[in-house]
């Protein structure tokens, strides 16, 4: 009777287990899906996800809601709902290569990358691009087509005139997703991994978003296109989608015999490779024999993925390090006893949230677990002795600021409230260094920010003092010696400036190079009568609006802005602009760009040839325009009419390239 009674006890508590693990998957799976933030690793995902599965299997119960049942969550932006013509179901997986010989048996098949992004649906009709569906939950997905039209490789048309019906896999490459990642400030934090940037890339309600983000697609399966012979072979679908014009993930031929070969070059290959993977898919090369095993409820029986059997090291946890972002948001970093994985030493890896600090019971010293997620980003896989999540900063580590805790999406996150933080002013100190501004070369925002989270640089003024931190500059990445020795250099050129240089690169509101210089000019670049100007003695400079005014004194009455340029001004020395008769050719002329240009890159580039000779460019026709450009001279616009109207020139480029080679 005890004995039965324990079974019983036994059974419950595996029960309240299983639906534990229903519901924690399920929010992870939420996070990462439709609100594109993590709660907890891949790896620990995985982990729990076999646990259930061993838990369902002994017990024989599968919740409704379990996620090894439902393939996917409800589509939630505002974008059109369609439901797929067939259900798109995910593959049942292993990481054993013995598994994928069973698999196979006397077949051949195709074996090819499992692409880490969002998959598609395309269909066209008429050799026309006409749909473009995402997954969804696998009944249901988005209708992205205006988005997939300007990804950088769907062809609009192809040869075939039938009805083709194809999926594939969106992706953005890992160099992509960092330099895309660094201009994005939409966002409350940058995306985790190219897989989220793809995805809000590729569900974005505005297409010219996604035009910007570099989206390709690479077709992994056909699903029908009606009288062509594909001799039954998926390897020949493939073949014959690039002749379509399609880029299709990479693939080669595999039977039980060549598996363990194959698989050992995709594992070798993956560290070059510039697509997010993670893992492989093998699909019979028979296509009516594959069609003919059918399904199960969540799997086709005629393909298998292959997940990466992460190659995990034991290492201690030295410290957590905080790194404030321009969003605002500080994300823990665990910095770790240095250890070899595939191939690489490592010692960091983000961990993004308090969250997952917390679900990892993470504390400096714990023995942890490490590996490589797709064998390329390091990731905590396990924390054996669990101490617990201490020490989260008061401050922020960069300016000292007070931080706060917030809860977002059911994720913990912790922030800096400070809004004068120079981490969140990335972009001011990039302009401080630019080629108008003081000109310091070698110092991109990426460096920059790298130098400000370490504190290296705290304002201005820091930038001409980092030779107080030769040592740590050497031995960052992308820094040695002669870059270096370079860098001081250029910083010591860049002592050398102008007046205008100096107050340009403070980056007061309107006040652009060519005001800067305008204003300089009228105060005899005279740094303590710029300083003190008034709004009245602005007005009276011709080219200076009441607004440039006004924002230049405002500016100018912080206390703290004025102490950063006195203290600029001991750093420098300053230099008379050289005024030649090119640099003032178009003084006090005021020029309008409209339409496309030809013989430029942009139309900031032709404003910049204008500012140089002592010109200005703004933005409408008025009484006061010089010159409107336009190459479309007889255009009947809104800004043409208005030129004509008021009787100002219309110009074309190639006229004003006439005019700047006078």
């Amino acid at each position: 009777m005890e004995q039965e009674k324990n079974k019983m006890e036994q059974g419950k508590s595996k029960q309240q287990r299983m639906r534990e693990l229903v519901e924690l998957l399920n929010r992870a799976r939420k996070a990462y899906e439709q609100d594109n933030t993590e709660i907890m690793s891949n790896y620990e995902y995985d982990r729990l996800y076999d646990e259930l599965e061993e838990l369902e299997k002994e017990l024989g119960t599968k919740m409704a809601n379990s996620p090894t049942v439902n393939v996917g969550y409800e589509v939630v932006s505002g974008l059109p709902k369609e439901r797929h013509e067939r259900p798109m179901l995910s593959l049942d997986k292993t990481k054993e290569v013995e598994r994928l010989k069973e698999f196979l048996g006397t077949k051949k098949a195709m074996i090819s990358w499992k692409l880490d992004g969002l998959t598609i649906v395309l269909t066209y009709q008429g050799g026309e691009l006409v749909k473009a569906v995402t997954r969804g939950n696998g009944i249901e997905g988005e209708v992205i087509t205006n988005n997939a039209k300007v990804f950088q490789n769907v062809p609009l048309h192809i040869p075939y005139q039938g009805e083709l019906v194809l999926r594939g896999e969106a992706v953005i490459s890992y160099k992509d997703f960092e330099a895309i990642n660094e201009k994005i400030e939409d966002v409350d934090a940058k995306y985790k991994n190219p897989r989220n940037l793809c995805s809000g890339s590729v569900r974005q309600l505005n297409n010219e978003i996604t035009a910007k983000r570099n989206v390709k697609f690479f077709a992994f399966t056909l699903v029908r296109a009606e009288e062509v012979d594909f001799h039954n072979s998926r390897m020949y679908q493939m073949q014959w989608l690039k002749e379509q014009g399609f880029d299709v993930v990479e693939h080669h031929p595999v039977t039980a015999e060549t598996i363990e070969e194959e698989v050992a070059w995709f594992a070798k290959a993956i560290g070059k490779n510039e697509i997010p993977s993670d893992g492989l898919v093998l699909v019979y090369d028979d296509i009516a024999y594959g069609q003919s095993l059918g399904t199960t409820a969540k799997f086709p029986r005629d393909s298998f993925a292959f997940k990466w059997a992460d190659e995990i090291r034991e290492t201690t946890l030295l410290e957590i390090e905080w790194s404030p972002s321009r969003t605002g948001l500080i994300n823990p970093v665990a910095v770790f006893e240095p250890v070899e994985l595939e191939g690489t030493t490592v010692s960091r890896a983000s961990v993004h949230n308090i969250s997952i600090m917390e679900e990892l019971e993470l504390g400096v010293g714990d023995t942890i677990q490490v590996y490589k997620a797709n064998m390329i980003i390091p990731q905590i896989a396990e924390n054996l002795t669990r101490s617990g999540v201490k020490d989260i900063p008061t401050v922020c580590p960069v300016c000292g600021g007070t931080t706060k805790i917030s809860m977002e999406n059911e994720t913990k996150t912790l922030f800096c409230t400070n809004p004068e933080c120079q981490a969140k002013h990335v972009k001011a100190f990039s302009l401080f260094v630019s080629r108008d501004a003081m000109n310091i070369e070698g110092l991109s925002e990426a460096t920059l920010e790298k130098f400000i989270l370490h504190g290296y640089v705290k304002d201005f003024t820091d930038l001409f003092h980092l030779d107080r931190y030769e040592e740590e500059i050497k031995s960052m990445d992308g820094f040695g010696e002669k870059s270096y020795q370079k860098l001081l250099r250029n910083i010591e050129n860049a002592r050398k400036t102008t007046l205008a240089r100096l107050i340009y690169s403070l980056g007061i509101p309107n006040i652009g190079s060519a005001n800067a210089k305008v204003i300089c000019k009228a105060f005899g670049d005279d740094p303590k009568r710029a300083e003190e100007a008034t709004e009245e003695e602005l007005v009276e400079i011709q080219g200076i609006g009441g607004i440039m005014a006004k924002t230049y004194v405002e500016y100018f009455a912080d206390p703290k802005h004025r102490e950063i340029y006195r203290r600029l001004l001991d750093e420098v020395e300053l230099q008379k602009e050289v005024v030649t008769e090119d640099s003032q050719k178009f003084s006090g002329i005021n020029f309008v760009i409209t339409g496309s240009v030809e013989h430029f890159a942009n139309r900031a580039e032709v404003k910049a040839e204008i500012e140089k000779r002592g010109g200005k460019v703004t933005g409408s026709v008025t009484s006061k325009t010089g010159y409107l450009i336009n190459n479309d001279v007889n255009s009947t616009s809104s800004k043409n009419k208005k030129a004509r109207e008021l009787g100002v020139p219309i110009i074309s480029e190639e006229t004003l390239i006439g005019m700047l080679e006078q």
